[in-house]
């Protein structure tokens, strides 16, 4: 005799059912609908309304002092990544395990104790505040500190993407462009970088969102000065705090598009990432 098929439980599939709609209700109730709020209340007054708090000249400050902050924070991150994913990925040496658990710091450490980190070794009353004052150098309250903070918090991103990638990638490659003749510089813009290209799209896409909605340290070290040193988390408070509801959802709502288009960006990267690696493996 044969044997019988098998067929699912009907309990199983209520379970699976039960399991699916606690899903979904879980996904609306934490995520749709805060998010759906956050657009109401923007526009509770209308597009004009709308308009005028995005327009407003403090808020435009903080705009413009966010992208500043982002943008050179990313250019670091990628010098940095690409620097440290080279050293960690093609080298073996002592002590490199330990750089592998620093590197990963500023996922462990809160951001505010960042930014006060930055404030002992910075500030007035900090190690280096005194050679800074008799220098007329600011640091803290100021947009070098704000740039410090936001660069600690988004170190790894780009690192962490690239390491893996390049591991699994191996050095074949590169070794025989070397011993053809190629330089190193040559080898890295050739060989090595077209290789990486959508790793290093990731990492700096997830870089970006971090640096641009940073609160905590970001917080600590600006002194939340309104028009000055607020960047557009930090004006999102200091909107609600002084009671303009509409002005803080409108803000609130520039950094939930900037959420959404990261996540549309990430998928579409994950899917020419795989497309990717899955050519170059039939191809090899």
């Amino acid at each position: 005799m044969g044997e019988r098929a098998q067929f699912p439980r009907r309990g199983g599939r209520v379970t699976d059912r039960l399991m699916i709609v606690a899903a979904l209700a879980f996904m609306i109730l934490f995520l749709l609908l805060p998010l759906l709020t956050v657009f109401a209340q923007a526009f509770a007054q209308g597009l004009s309304g709308y308009l005028t708090a995005i327009l407003d000249p403090a808020t435009l400050s903080a705009i413009r002092l966010t992208i500043i902050v982002a943008a050179v924070a990313l250019v670091v991150n990628v010098v940095f990544g690409l620097a440290a994913a080279w050293c960690l990925a093609r080298f073996r040496f002592p002590g490199r395990p330990l750089i592998l658990t620093l590197l990963d710091l500023p996922f462990s450490v809160s951001p505010v104790v960042a930014g006060l980190m930055l404030v002992l070794l910075y500030g007035r009353q900090g190690w280096f505040g005194p050679w800074l004052e008799a220098h007329d150098i600011k640091i803290i309250f100021a947009l070098p500190g704000m740039i410090m903070a936001t660069i600690f918090v988004t170190l790894p991103f780009v690192a962490r993407e690239l390491i893996p990638l390049m591991e699994e990638q191996g050095a074949e490659e590169e070794e025989a462009a070397l011993l053809l003749g190629a330089s190193g510089w040559q080898m890295f813009a050739r060989i090595t970088l077209p290789k990486l290209r959508w790793g290093l799209l990731y990492g700096v896409l997830l870089s970006n969102a971090r640096a641009m909605g940073e609160f905590g340290a970001v917080s600590v070290v600006s002194g939340n000065i309104m028009g000055l040193t607020d960047t557009m988390s930090l004006d999102v408070k200091a909107l609600y705090d002084s009671y303009n509801i509409v002005g803080s959802f409108a803000v609130a709502s520039l950094l939930a598009l900037l959420a959404l288009v990261t996540l549309v960006a990430k998928t579409v990267l994950e899917r020419r990432f795989l497309f990717s690696s899955s050519a170059t493996g039939e191809a090899a």
